[in-house]
């Protein structure tokens, strides 16, 4: 019996100690478990950015810099994620914004951010809005599908022994999710001691049709009205209306690759301008100095057009071209270019180049030996992308330059 009973009471005691040390496992296999999205937000983010995404009041952060607002879809869709998790990862100084958005890269793996992130993005529930993803580098040649705010200035410099040069002005501002106009406004200068005339002046609208992440594209429909500067039977100066319609398309590819198309007509409303149709196509990938340094971007257009009177022959131009961010936030970037026909015995080059400030939340600023240059900067507390364009026999320098929200992106 004695025998039975010490039995008996080891077992309970080990038994009590089996179920001591499972009542000890079991919480930390629970905290083990991945945690879903909203817990990470709540737990890095929700302290200063609010459980709603709204941002708490100064009385409770207990600092003056304004909070972002992350159901503002305006402001939340312009940046795409690398902008976002760049941010996040290294602080709020990498992108040149307000040191109290701190660094959380050695606290939250690159999984975790980024699931952090998709947790911010359901705080829009608009999905009119089309991703900052799918603003793309700006060719110096080829319209982008997304619609921006911005103001590019172009400087055409003409190096087939014309002397002249043209500056062009554009302003566009985006209305709403989709929506965005555009004013053009070119200034000619021609050889020494001659004085300036306004060029081919322009009145444009671009909406975009189409969006759709998953497949990685974009399309938009737009047209612009043209006051094309001719040369009267008088030899006075003299203005053609013509009508530019086009669609433009974007496409995302793997390993930050991407492709972008136009095709477009130019049809004279009244008088003779040479109706003709254009097909442009671009080919680019963006490399990055390091994690989060400067980007670079190699460009390739092909332009083709072609006279629609009977007869016409094809004309086919190379653009190849770099676009290159110039500041932390990679708002302001230089687009370098040469354009060149194909069936030019001579090689007569264009180079082309132009500058480009979106306004509004985006700094987008490029320069192209062939273009514009466009900055752009959308970031939820990030920079938007600048492009440069080279067009016909002349050299272009161009720089954009967006002005970004300057709201910080804490996470």
């Amino acid at each position: 019996m004695r025998g039975s009973r010490c039995y008996a009471e080891r077992y309970l005691e080990a038994l009590s100690r089996f179920v001591a040390v499972l009542s000890l496992l079991l919480p930390a296999a629970a905290l083990a478990q991945p945690a879903s999205d909203a817990d990470l937000y709540t737990r890095a983010c929700a302290a200063c950015h609010g459980d709603d995404g709204r941002g708490r009041p100064q009385r409770e952060v207990g600092f003056e810099t304004p909070l972002p607002d992350f159901t503002d879809c305006e402001f939340a869709s312009r940046e795409p994620d690398p902008d976002w998790y760049a941010v996040i990862h290294e602080g709020g100084p990498v992108r040149a914004f307000d040191r109290m958005m701190p660094a959380f890269g050695a606290k939250l793996g690159e999984a975790e951010i980024f699931s952090i992130l998709r947790h911010v993005r359901t705080f829009c529930v608009n999905d009119a809005w089309p991703r900052g993803e799918f603003n793309l580098p700006r060719p110096l040649f080829t319209e982008k599908a997304f619609p921006e705010d911005e103001i590019v200035v172009t400087v055409l410099a003409d190096t087939d022994g014309g002397g002249g040069t043209e500056t062009e002005f554009l302003y566009e501002k985006r209305f709403g999710p989709r929506g965005m106009i555009e004013v053009a406004v070119p200034v000619e200068h021609g050889d020494a001691g001659s004085g300036f005339d306004l060029g081919d002046l322009a009145l444009g609208y671009k909406h975009t049709v189409h969006h759709d992440l998953r497949r990685g594209s974009i399309f938009s429909l737009g047209a612009e009205a043209v006051l094309v500067r001719t040369e009267g039977d008088d030899g006075s100066d003299d203005r053609v209306t013509v009508f530019e319609p086009y669609a433009a398309y974007g496409h995302l590819l793997p390993g930050d690759a991407f492709l972008q198309f136009q095709a477009l007509g130019e049809i004279a409303v009244d008088g003779d301008a040479g109706d003709k149709a254009e097909l442009r196509m671009t080919i680019g990938r963006t490399w990055t100095e390091g994690e989060f340094g400067r980007a670079w971007t190699p460009m390739l257009e092909i332009l083709a057009e072609r006279g629609l009177a009977s007869g016409a022959s094809v004309e086919v131009d190379l653009a190849p071209q770099v676009q290159v961010s110039l500041n932390t936030r990679q708002h302001i970037l230089l687009n370098a270019g040469v354009r060149f026909p194909l069936d030019d015995d001579e090689g007569d080059e264009d180079d082309e180049g132009d500058e480009d400030d979106e306004g509004d939340e985006d700094d987008e600023g490029d320069e192209d030996d062939e273009g514009d240059e466009d900055d752009e900067g959308d970031e939820d507390d990030e920079g938007d992308e600048g492009d440069e364009d080279d067009e016909g026999d002349e050299d272009d320098d161009d720089e954009d330059d967006d002005d970004e929200d300057d709201d910080e992106d804490d996470d």
